[in-house]
C-alpha cells in the first residue's frame, strides 16, 4: 500500500485550523526560543499537537452498525492532558529501533515545524500517464445519449426524510413491507415525475407507479426484480453508449482515503466496494486524488459539494473501467516546513543534495505503530507460526497512548483471559482488539487461527508487511555502512522485473541509484557479499528459515520484492519565505483557485521563515524519509515529543 502521509503528534485533536494555530502569540516566542535543542545530528523538530493516525485502531470499511456511537466515543476520548500523553509516548519506537540510522548528505541538520497546519502539506497523485491529478472543473459532462434524463437538482429534495427512510429499508429488504406509498401534495404530472426520477435515481433497484386511493395520487416504490436488482444497480436505465464508471477528482481536507469513501458511501446509498482507487491518502493532509464509482451519475456526486464538509468533488468523466491499486507513477508533494532555523547556506546545501542524491528509501515509521509493542513483532509472530505470542501480543497490556477503553479491554484480558467479558469493556468493536476478542469468541481459545482470521485481510498482512520492512530498513542500513554510497560486486540490480548480480567487471557501469534490496521472501536471491550473509543471520536469530518463506497458511507465505535503496525525488523546487502570522496559508491550493482566493502577500522581512518544496515521489515512499534527509531529524512520535517538551506544557 502506498504511503505519504507525514506523521505530527498531536494530543487534542483540533475542531479547526485555526485551533491549532490560536495559541497565545507570547507563549509561542518563549516556546520557540525554549524548544530548539539539538538532537545527535544537531537539529531539532517542533511538531503541532495531534495524534497521528497510525496510532489509531484500523477501522473496517462496510461496517455501520454502533457507528455514530462509536465516532462519538472516539471523539470524546480525543482530549487528554499533554504532559501525560508526552509521558506515555516515551515507550514508543524510535527510528533506530526499527533500523532508520543512516543519512546520505554531508550537510548540518536544522529546525523546522512539521505540519503546523494540515494544509501544509499538500499531495497530489500522478496517474500512469504521468499526469498530475488537480481539482479544476466542477461542471458535470453531458452525455451523447439525449433520451436520458440525469436527476435534476430538485430530486434530492423533493424526498423527506421519513420517505428517505421508509424507501432505503425497503431498498435492502429490512422490514416485510413490498412496497411505500408517497403521497403527492402537489399533483401535477411535473411533480410525480420528479418523484418518480428521486426514486429510482436514489435508490436503485427500485421501480415506481402512480396510483389513485381514496381520491389521492400516491407514488407506490416497489421491487423491480427482487434481490437481483441490488446487485447491478441502474441496470435498466444506465444508458448503454456511457462509461459504467464515474471518473471523479476527490480533493479532501484532513480525511484519510478509506473514511472519505464511508462518508460518500453513507450519503449516496451504496455499499463502499463500488469505489475504487490508485493509492490511498493519509488523514493530517489536503490530498488530492482520482476516483471512480459504479454507476452513479456525475450529477449526483456533485450535489454532494453541497452537502459535505472538507471534501469537493470534480473533473467528472465516464469511462469503462474502474481504478487498480498500484496503478499510478507517485505522488507530487508540495510541503512547508515552518520556523526553519538554517543558514541560507545550509537550506542549499540540504536541498541540492535532495535533488542530485535522494535519500535513503527507508520505511518510515508509520509503518510500525506507536506504542510499545511494534507490528513488526506480531509480523513475526505470524511467520513462526506461533499463535499463542500473536495473541498476546495484540491483547496484552502496553505502556504508551491509547484510549482509555482499551486500556480497560486490555487489563481485563490479562486478567481473567476472558474474551467476553473483555469485550464488554470496549465499545469500539470495529478495532483489531475486538475483532479477535470477536473471534476467540467464535472459534474458542484453542483456535486462535480461525479467530485471528476474522480481522480484513489487509489489517492480517500489514503485521508481516511490517517485518519485512523491519528487516529490510535493517539491511539497508548494514549495506551503507558497509559499502557507502557506491554500487560493489554482489548488488542486486533490476534488469526488466529479473534481479542479477553485479559482476566484478561491470561494476563501473552502475551508481548507488541502481541498486536493489530485497524484502525477504521464498522467491527472491540475496546480495552475494557480507549483506547476503546478515539477512541470514538476522532471519536465523527470529527462528526463520530464509530459504524457506512458505507459510502452512497461503495468505502468510512471503514472496517477497525488490527496493531501490536510494530515491531521488523528481521535480524538486524549493524556496524561503518570511511571515508574522502562523495562521495563514503559504501556498494556494487546487480549492483556493477554483474559488478565486488569492495568496496572502507576505512581508519580505517577517518574524519567522518558513521552507517551501515541492518534489514527486514513486509510489510506496515516504515522504517521511525525504523530509528526514532535509532536517537531519529523528522522525519518529517518541522523539518528536521529548523535544517539544516545553511546547506541550
Amino acid at each position: 500500500m502506498e504511503t505519504v502521509e507525514m506523521n505530527s503528534v498531536s494530543l487534542k485533536h483540533p475542531r479547526s485550523e485555526d485551533d491549532v494555530a490560536n495559541a497565545d502569540e507570547i507563549k509561542r516566542q518563549k516556546i520557540l526560543e525554549k524548544s530548539k535543542t539539538g538532537n545527535d545530528s544537531g537539529q531539532s523538530i517542533e511538531t503541532v499537537t495531534e495524534p497521528p493516525e497510525d496510532m489509531k485502531n484500523e477501522i473496517i470499511p462496510n461496517e455501520e452498525s454502533e457507528e455514530q456511537e462509536e465516532e462519538e466515543l472516539e471523539d470524546s476520548d480525543e482530549d487528554g492532558d499533554p504532559e501525560s500523553f508526552a509521558d506515555m509516548m516515551k515507550h514508543g519506537l524510535t527510528e533506530s529501533d526499527v533500523g532508520i540510522t543512516k543519512f546520505v548528505s554531508s550537510h548540518k541538520g536544522f529546525s523546522g515545524i512539521l505540519k503546523e497546519r494540515y494544509s501544509d502539506f499538500v499531495v497530489h497523485e500522478i496517474g500512469k500517464d504521468g499526469r498530475v491529478s488537480h481539482l479544476d472543473d466542477f461542471s458535470v459532462p453531458v452525455d451523447d445519449e439525449v433520451n436520458f434524463e440525469d436527476p435534476s437538482e430538485e430530486t434530492f429534495t423533493v424526498l423527506s426524510d421519513e420517505d428517505k427512510q421508509r424507501l432505503e429499508e425497503l431498498q435492502l429488504f429490512k422490514n416485510k413491507e413490498t412496497s411505500v406509498a408517497i403521497e403527492v401534495i402537489e399533483d401535477t404530472k411535473e411533480k410525480r415525475t420528479v418523484i418518480h426520477q428521486a426514486v429510482k435515481s436514489l435508490f436503485p433497484g427500485l421501480e415506481t407507479k402512480t396510483e389513485d386511493r381514496d381520491g389521492k395520487k400516491y407514488i407506490i416504490a416497489y421491487h423491480a426484480a427482487g434481490k437481483k436488482a441490488l446487485a447491478n444497480p441502474r441496470k435498466h436505465s444506465w444508458p448503454k453508449s456511457r462509461g459504467s464508471y464515474c471518473h471523479f477528482v476527490l480533493y479532501k481536507e484532513n480525511k484519510d482515503t478509506m473514511d472519505a469513501i464511508n462518508v460518500l458511501s453513507k450519503f449516496l446509498r451504496v455499499k463502499p466496494n463500488i469505489f475504487s482507487y490508485m493509492g490511498t491518502k493519509d488523514k493530517r493532509a489536503i490530498t488530492v486524488q482520482e476516483i471512480a464509482v459504479l454507476r452513479i451519475t456525475a450529477q449526483r456526486l456533485a450535489h454532494l459539494n453541497k452537502c459535505l464538509m472538507n471534501f469537493k468533488l470534480g473533473n467528472f468523466s465516464y469511462k469503462n473501467h474502474p481504478l487498480k491499486l498500484g496503478e499510478l507513477q507517485g505522488n507530487h508533494f508540495t510541503v512547508v516546513l515552518r520556523n526553519i532555523t538554517g543558514t541560507d547556506d545550509q537550506i542549499e546545501q540540504a536541498m541540492h543534495s535532495l535533488r542530485e542524491i535522494g535519500f535513503i528509501n527507508y520505511y518510515g515509521m508509520q509503518r510500525f505503530g506507536t506504542t510499545a509493542v511494534p507490528t513488526y513483532q506480531i509480523g513475526r509472530a505470524i511467520l513462526q507460526n506461533n499463535w499463542n505470542e500473536v495473541m498476546d501480543l495484540i491483547l496484552k497490556p502496553r505502556p504508551g497512548a491509547e484510549k482509555g477503553y482499551l486500556v480497560k479491554c486490555r487489563e481485563e484480558w490479562a486478567k481473567t483471559k476472558d474474551p467476553a467479558a473483555a469485550l464488554k469493556k470496549l465499545p469500539v468493536k470495529r478495532c483489531v482488539e475486538g475483532q479477535l476478542l470477536r473471534g476467540l469468541l467464535k472459534y474458542g481459545m484453542k483456535n486462535i487461527i480461525s479467530a485471528f482470521g476474522i480481522i480484513p485481510r489487509n489489517n492480517r498482512l500489514m503485521y508481516i508487511h511490517s517485518y519485512q520492512s523491519y528487516v529490510w530498513n535493517n539491511m539497508v542500513s548494514k549495506r551503507i555502512e558497509e559499502y557507502g554510497l557506491r554500487a560493489v560486486p554482489g548488488d542486486l540490480i533490476l534488469k526488466g522485473a529479473t534481479a542479477v548480480h553485479i559482476e566484478e567487471g561491470d561494476v563501473d557501469n552502475y551508481t548507488i541509484h541502481d541498486v536493489v534490496m530485497p524484502l525477504p521472501g521464498f522467491d527472491v536471491i540475496y546480495p552475494k557479499h557480507k549483506i547476503g550473509e546478515a539477512y541470514k543471520e538476522m532471519l536465523v536469530a527470529d527462528n526463520l528459515d530464509i530459504n524457506n518463506m512458505r507459510h502452512k497458511i497461503r495468505d502468510y507465505s512471503l514472496s517477497g520484492a525488490y527496493r531501490k535503496i536510494i530515491i531521488r525525488p523528481q521535480n524538486v523546487s524549493w524556496e524561503v519565505v518570511a511571515y508574522d502570522d502562523p495562521k495563514i496559508p503559504l501556498f494556494t491550493t487546487d480549492l483556493d483557485k477554483l474559488e478565486g482566493k488569492p495568496l496572502p502577500v507576505l512581508p519580505t522581512d517577517g518574524k519567522f521563515r518558513a521552507l517551501k518544496m515541492e518534489f514527486s515521489l514513486p509510489p510506496s515512499t515516504y515522504a517521511t524519509m525525504a523530509i528526514r534527509e532535509v532536517l537531519k531529524m529523528d522522525t519518529s512520535i517518541k522523539n518528536q515529543t521529548q523535544l517539544n517538551t516545553t511546547w506541550l506544557r
